[in-house]
Formats: C-alpha cells, sequence, structure tokens
C-alpha cells in the first residue's frame, strides 16, 4: 500500500440523479429523489477514488463504515458533486469526511471508512475460511 496523500487532500465524483436512484423499496415508491442509499453508494465511490491509487496490485479496499446525514433533496436531472476528503490513514484503515452538493444546495455529509487489505486475506474473509 502506498501513503500518498495528506490531511485535506479531494477526490471528486459526479454523479447524475436518475429514477433509479429514488427512494424506493418492494412496495414501490416513496420519494422520487435521491436516496439515501443511493448517496451511500456515491459517498463510498468518491473515498474509493483515493483507494484505487494507494492500493498494490495485489491488494484491494473494502468498506468499513459508511455515516450519512441527509440534509436535503436531490431531484432527477440534477448533478451531485461528491467531494471526498482525505481525514487520516491509521495503518491501513482510511478515514474520508464527504460532503454532497447540487449546485450550491447541501444534499449530504458524513463520512467513510476503508481498509485496504491484501487480497489473499479478503478472499479468506469472505469466504470465512480459517488463516
Amino acid at each position: 500500500m502506498q501513503d500518498l496523500f495528506q490531511l485535506g487532500d479531494q477526490k471528486t465524483y459526479m454523479k447524475a440523479v436518475t429514477s433509479a436512484d429514488f427512494a424506493q423499496f418492494e412496495a414501490g415508491l416513496v420519494h422520487p429523489v435521491c436516496s439515501t442509499f443511493a448517496l451511500g453508494q456515491a459517498m463510498e465511490w468518491a473515498s474509493r477514488l483515493f483507494v484505487l491509487e494507494m492500493k498494490d496490485a495485489d491488494e484491494e479496499g473494502i468498506g468499513t463504515m459508511l455515516h450519512i446525514d441527509h440534509q436535503g433533496p436531490a431531484f432527477a436531472g440534477e448533478t451531485l458533486q461528491v467531494v471526498a476528503t482525505y481525514k487520516n490513514l491509521t495503518g491501513n484503515a482510511l478515514l474520508c469526511d464527504i460532503s454532497v452538493h447540487a449546485g450550491e444546495r447541501l444534499v449530504a455529509t458524513g463520512q467513510t471508512g476503508q481498509k485496504i487489505l491484501k487480497k489473499e486475506k479478503l478472499h479468506r474473509l469472505l469466504t470465512n475460511k480459517p488463516q
């Protein structure tokens, strides 16, 4: 793993809101706005942009934490600017602060956590095989 970043470095992901992002469950549509679930996926991707540069060929990232404070709606056709800010790296654990805006309007804030592990170790963990 490469430690390439410093406190305050940022990665930005732009995401267009579509009807696939709406708040809906098996019972149907709840609201025709971007769901907290869809925001979480975009927030994790923004922080993963750091991981993609940090991990070595024999490593992979895995999410460890996601916190979302949904502040306001995002509507179909709007473009979300999802900004991940590098907060710290402790060992192999990356923590990022996240902000999401639709234009000037704040949609969400939060944090993500990811760990960078050897692919072999991650495979063992995900297949529940002892070391």
